[in-house]
């Protein structure tokens, strides 16, 4: 590889004409370009992007904060692999890098998230895992650091986020089973304070509340968003006294756990409980094929970059209409999970 200083001694040329040549400035005539050009290519000149960015006073780099570990993603969690596809999509429009910022789940993100921020080594961060009150906002609003998220909490500093449509995924699923002759009807959550689970929750609530039902406390069941956690479900679902008829997943990983543990009792989804769940790659292999909901997580990546970019002076010329706060609607794909039916009255 070759530096700038090589390349400008190559040519007999200062080294402040080549660096304006390769920036494409206007200044350097179209021939002398054209022979920096030709020579970089020759030579496997290749700019240094530290110093550059220095410079700059950028980076060109986006972090995706995440969080990790075995109770957290399993044995394999495909979601944001397919988002990050979307993102880095929209991020190689201009020349910006994707970085995962991966958070152990032995580690504070509050702290994680500020030792990342000290470092200095992104122009922009997306943020996951989004809490009820979620301090990594306020703390990013503060510093005027440019950031997204993917999800919504009730902290809220005006940043661009997206959403699951967490409302109408209970909505619709309750409904459905309702109309099935269901009354007693179990809902998941996950363990921990994200918000999404007190969506979900709530929202079931009021479509039973709708339909003259309530959602019974002991009915609602927190478990780590994996397949050890569905697992874990089963067993809590088939200890109760009254089991409920019918479940609702908000996890798409713990279908596949949850599955297991009912095997293991002899039970069926479709024929013994109704489950309504949502899909992932892993669920289309599951047997009775699984009713649930199904989105496009990489463009649901797409427009989550789209948002950031909007709100960052270099780039939000490119997305003038960009929609900085979407809730992202999911397909209900019929299975056979929800067979099972009950006579109304």
């Amino acid at each position: 590889m070759t530096g700038i200083r090589r390349l400008a001694q190559h040519l007999d040329i200062s080294i402040g004409t080549v660096s304006r040549a390769l920036n494409g400035r206007p200044d350097v005539n179209e021939e002398t370009r054209k022979r920096v050009l030709e020579a970089a290519a020759e030579l496997g000149y290749v700019p240094n992007q530290s110093g550059r960015s220095l410079r700059q006073g950028t980076t060109n780099i986006i972090g995706f904060m995440m969080q990790t570990g075995a109770e957290i993603t399993g044995q394999g969690d495909t979601f944001f692999m397919s988002v990050f596809d979307g993102v880095q999509t929209v991020f190689a429009r201009h020349h910006l890098d994707l970085v995962a910022l991966l958070c152990s789940s032995q580690e504070d993100p509050d702290d994680y998230l500020r030792r990342v921020v000290a470092r200095g080594f992104a122009d922009g961060l997306i943020l996951s895992a989004t809490q009820r009150h979620d301090p990594r906002l306020e703390f990013l609003a503060k510093r005027k650091i440019p950031f997204a998220t993917l999800g919504r909490s009730l902290t809220d500093v005006g940043q661009p986020w997206l959403d699951l449509d967490f409302e109408g995924m209970a909505q619709t699923a309750i409904d459905r089973l309702v109309a099935r002759g269901h009354r007693r009807i179990a809902v998941t959550r996950p363990h921990d304070d994200v918000n999404l689970g007190y969506i979900f929750v709530d929202q079931a609530a009021s479509a039973l509340a709708a339909h003259g039902l309530s959602l019974d406390p002991d009915l609602v069941f927190r478990s780590t968003p994996n397949e050890a956690g569905g697992y874990q479900i089963a067993h809590d679902l088939l200890s109760k006294k009254d089991r409920p008829t019918a479940i609702l997943l908000v996890n798409e990983t713990i279908a596949i756990g949850f599955y297991r543990g009912l095997s293991e009792a002899g039970l069926k989804p479709g024929r013994d409980i109704a489950v309504i769940g949502r899909h992932s790659p892993q669920t289309h292999f599951l047997s009775p094929s699984l009713t649930g909901f199904e989105l496009s997580r990489r463009d649901l990546g797409i427009a989550l970059a789209e948002a950031l970019l909007a709100t960052m002076p270099p780039f939000s010329h490119f997305y003038p209409n960009a929609e900085l706060r979407t809730i992202w609607r999911e397909e209900l794909i019929e299975g056979e999970s929800d067979a099972f039916m009950l006579p109304h009255g």
